[in-house]
């Protein structure tokens, strides 16, 4: 066995030698200890970083794909306006032709199409503004097919006939605008939208109306006799001039001076130029279909038996020959062989001059 006498000098050297290796051994634990640390948040702040990019990145991508899907859908929807713009169009051609409104008088500047907006560079803007005329265009075709058709049949009435009878709707004016009685058919055929396809049939009915009425109204006695406004007698029960009793007097009377003109209220052929017991001269046409117009009291006829006249046309001269007081007219309407009232045929054909 050996000893070891540990003196103070080496007691302290050996202190001195365990505090340095402590002292090392606590630095390099302190300085791996700050390296883990630092490059834990370095590696937190990449994550931070990485993950905020791919946010933008997604967010940008989400932006991309609406803005895609958004031109999509706006190319798709451009397109149907369009075909819908180019099939009212070819809708409202066939209204204005096969439906009769060409020619018909102030049509033209009724349905006439509104000018261009100049200023607008947009087609999405301009399609809208071409529907939107197109919206205008039907709803005056309606109002104006419906005004004069509603005028007419009240003419009708006011003369006491049946405007239905005259109406005759399947006379092929409108063509498949009126024989496509289903809405959902007319659609088809027209290549539009229901309610658009039965606006469409409504403004043709109602034009087709308006023009089987006019056509009719033509060959009805509608219009003056005379130029002379004012009436000395009418239609009824009236005190007659030369009795002083009542007696049922079957026409109108228009006093003026001998020789005024004497007109043909309508279309037709003289069925009789002559002298009747108590109307003096006379001149009688038949329009057809039950009609017919006594002209008396004339002072001569520019007429003959068989001759067909228009209506206007001059007939006969105002005079005073019969059972008459003075120079006047006496006006008579027949109808299937009764006398009708005068003055409801001439209401209702000034309701027919408006119309027009």
């Amino acid at each position: 066995m050996r000893g070891f006498v540990l003196s103070t000098g080496k007691q302290i050297m050996g202190a001195g030698v365990i505090g340095a290796a402590a002292l090392w051994m606590g630095v390099c634990t302190a300085a791996m200890l700050v390296s883990a640390l630092s490059v834990s948040a370095t590696d937190q702040e990449l994550a931070r970083r990485n993950a905020y990019w791919e946010r933008v990145t997604a967010d940008r991508q989400a932006r991309l794909n609406s803005a895609m899907d958004q031109l999509s859908q706006t190319n798709g929807g451009m397109g149907e306006l369009a075909k819908t713009v180019e099939k009212r169009h070819a809708a409202l051609a066939m209204l204005l032709t096969d439906g009769g409104f060409r020619g018909s008088p102030g049509a033209a500047a009724a349905l006439a199409p509104a000018k261009p907006r100049l200023n607008v560079n947009s087609p999405i803007t301009r399609v809208q503004y071409t529907l939107m005329d197109q919206e205008r265009i039907i709803t005056a075709a309606e109002s104006y097919a419906l005004n004069r058709a509603e005028r007419l049949r009240l003419a009708f009435r006011l003369a006491g006939l049946n405007p239905d009878g005259y109406a005759s709707r399947g006379n092929g004016l409108g063509g498949p605008l009126i024989e496509a009685r289903d809405p959902r058919a007319l659609a088809a055929v027209l290549d539009v939208d229901e309610s658009f396809a039965q606006r469409i049939q409504r403004a043709s009915t109602n034009m087709s109306d308006m023009r089987a009425l006019a056509t009719a109204a033509r060959g009805l006695p509608f219009f003056r006799p005379t130029s002379a406004a004012a009436q000395s007698s009418s239609y009824g029960v009236r005190l007659d001039p030369f009795t002083r009793r009542p007696a049922f007097h079957s026409g109108l009377d228009f006093p003026g001076a001998s020789f005024t003109p004497i007109y043909s209220t309508a279309p037709g052929v003289v069925s009789f130029t002559g002298v009747r017991s108590g109307y003096g001269n006379t001149v009688e046409i038949d329009h057809g279909n039950g009609f017919k117009t006594r002209y008396a009291h004339l002072a001569g006829f520019s007429v003959s038996v068989g001759q067909r006249v228009t209506v206007g046309q001059r007939i006969a001269s105002m005079g005073s020959t019969g059972r008459s007081t003075g120079p006047h007219l006496h006006y008579e309407v027949w109808v299937n062989g009764r006398a009708q009232n005068p003055n409801r045929y001439l209401k209702a054909g000034e309701y027919v001059q408006q119309a027009e």
